[in-house]
């Protein structure tokens, strides 16, 4: 299994709000969204932070997918 922010990018959507947007309200680093942008694992504290800001659930953020799925 592996993770998908493809939720996160809805849920930015929705909320009509910017990866920028993000970042500065949630305190994260450029590093951190250019993690999550190549599908890389970001640490759960990181993941709260962006649950905080949005207001949202984990599963607004996140998905495991299988290996073989795109």
């Amino acid at each position: 299994m592996k993770i998908s922010y493809k939720p996160l990018w809805k849920t930015l959507i929705d909320k009509n709000m910017s990866k920028k947007d993000l970042r500065l309200q949630a305190h994260l680093t450029t590093n951190h969204i250019a993690n999550m942008g190549k599908g890389e694992h970001i640490s759960m504290p990181t993941l709260i932070k962006i649950c905080e800001t949005l207001n949202c659930y984990i599963s607004d953020v996140i998905a495991l997918v299988p290996d073989d799925a795109s």
